[in-house]
């Protein structure tokens, strides 16, 4: 069972080294990199691959551990308690299984995604250890012991918000996704838009890179923002000609909503085509 990538996603060698690795040493394949480097999807990917089922765990501010694991709805037994209702008789009625449940249950052996898990409380992490480690859990309400009945392949991705806990940590296989060179992110167009022309690539390639070397931008554009500004250049129907326009007065590039996603760095654009106009005009 190896991961060799698909036709919709571009995995370079190391990446498919270590989702293998993970794969052969049981561990959590931990992934970061820059949002929006296909972080998340190659969950999907590699779930496609293997032909194994997805679980996914999108993690929020606000989610605890425990809630991987099943929840107990106490407030609703006591109110159905109160009303009579016969439910009442089995607690299974208030038991929600969790992610982890689902996936442990599962006869194939599944692709389990906990997707952004920085976002959560620093103690979260520590508080699955065990059950990543054992690939078990105690459901104290009615005395059930839940074992995986297949070991999941577990993702586990960050964006790097927060440091992680080094128990934690030790447990994973650690994957950085570097943000693609020149030749993978042609590579990636070419999987998305297989019949772009040449020369609107490049120089739309040469606009983006040029942006993300721009000194002082609060958020660099993503692979994702790239080939949504693709797909907008396309529909509108920009030429090369227009991209390569040294004009220093359209130093912003059009659509360029799609790249530049806060008002300082639309302000920077704007401070350098003011600066480059004056030196034209001097």
């Amino acid at each position: 069972m190896k991961f060799e990538g698909t036709s919709q996603y571009v995995a370079t060698e190391d990446l498919r080294v270590a989702v293998n690795a993970s794969i052969t040493l049981e561990r959590p394949l931990l992934v970061k990199g820059e949002p929006g480097t296909g972080k998340t999807v190659l969950a999907h990917e590699v779930a496609k691959a293997l032909g194994r089922p997805l679980i996914e765990w999108h993690i929020k501010s606000t989610t605890k551990a425990q809630q991987g694991l099943y929840e107990y709805d106490a407030v609703s037994r006591l109110r159905d308690s109160q009303l009579g209702d016969e439910r009442v008789k089995d607690i299974n009625n208030y038991i929600s299984q969790g992610k982890l449940w689902e996936a442990f249950t599962q006869d194939d052996k599944p692709i389990l995604l906990i997707d952004e898990i920085d976002k959560a409380d620093i103690e979260f992490p520590n508080d699955l250890l065990l059950e990543l480690d054992r690939m078990e859990f105690f459901v104290y309400e009615t005395g059930e012991q839940v074992k995986a009945k297949q070991r999941p392949i577990v993702m586990i991705t960050s964006n790097n918000e927060k440091e992680l806990p080094d128990a934690f940590l030790r447990r994973c296989f650690f994957h950085y996704i570097k943000f693609p060179d020149r030749e993978t992110m042609q590579e990636i167009i070419d999987v998305h838009f297989p019949n772009l022309k040449t020369d609107l690539v490049r120089e739309a390639l040469n606009i983006f890179y040029d942006i993300r070397d721009v000194p002082g931008l609060k958020k660099k554009p993503s692979t994702s923002e790239l080939l949504d500004w693709l797909k907008l250049l396309l529909n509108e129907d920009i030429t090369p000609e227009t991209l390569r326009e040294k004009d220093p007065s359209k130093l912003i590039p059009p659509l360029h909503g799609a790249l530049l996603k806060n008002e300082q760095d639309v302000h920077l654009f704007e401070r350098l085509a003011f600066l480059a106009r004056r030196e034209k005009n001097n």
